[in-house]
């Protein structure tokens, strides 16, 4: 198999395509989404360590487009029908165990992670699945609800190309309920993540 094309954008995180990074604010659709009723961290009901990080990285406007849904939305198919976006369009942040070292690969959520490539990626022995307890340790969120950043430790992200296929994304905001639109580039930058081709293949 040809070697995995990597480059990290300039300037600027065999898997489960029912666990999504995404979760869910208020109905309806597009990027800008329905306004909060505060711009103030937690305000939106994204989990307050994520609303946090978004204060950190000078993103407060972003307080006010994150959508809260009553349900969860822990499938890739529930976020995209909450939202009213392309399954495509929403990021997975699914988190790996690279020779027992946590990894974090956004993948959008009409593909899955091909665990071979992300071991030839990262020059690893085996990587599986994370467990619920390790992702929730090393990101300080549960299966469901991880976003492509602000997390409780700083592991090594990588981000398929399949991302840059749209002009907007669709994240977890740290709940199964809570949701925010970026556009893929900026979401990579702010994740540090490097750009890999990481895409199981189908026929």
């Amino acid at each position: 198999m040809a070697r995995t094309r990597t480059t990290t954008v300039p300037s600027m995180t065999a898997s489960d395509a029912s666990t999504v990074s995404a979760s869910a604010a208020s109905a309806g659709s597009g990027a800008s989404g329905a306004p909060g009723a505060s711009g103030a961290p937690g305000a939106s009901g994204a989990h307050p360590r994520f609303a946090e990080a978004l204060t950190e990285l000078g993103l407060d406007g972003l307080h006010d487009r994150i959508r809260r849904f009553p349900e969860a939305t822990r499938t890739a198919a529930e976020a995209a029908a909450a939202v009213g976006c392309e399954l495509s369009q929403i990021c997975k942040s699914l988190v790996f165990a690279a020779d027992g070292v946590p990894v974090l690969v956004l993948m959008d959520g009409a593909s899955r992670v091909d665990v071979e490539l992300v071991r030839r990626e990262l020059g690893a022995g085996k990587v599986t699945r994370a467990k619920a307890d390790v992702v929730r340790e090393t990101t300080g969120y549960a299966i469901g609800g991880v976003p492509p950043f602000g997390h409780r430790t700083k592991t090594r992200v990588l981000a398929d190309r399949s991302l840059l296929d749209h002009d907007t994304v669709w994240a977890a905001a740290g709940t199964p309920h809570t949701v925010f639109p970026m556009a893929p580039k900026e979401l990579i930058t702010h994740a540090g993540a490097t750009l890999v081709d990481v895409r199981e293949q189908t026929a």
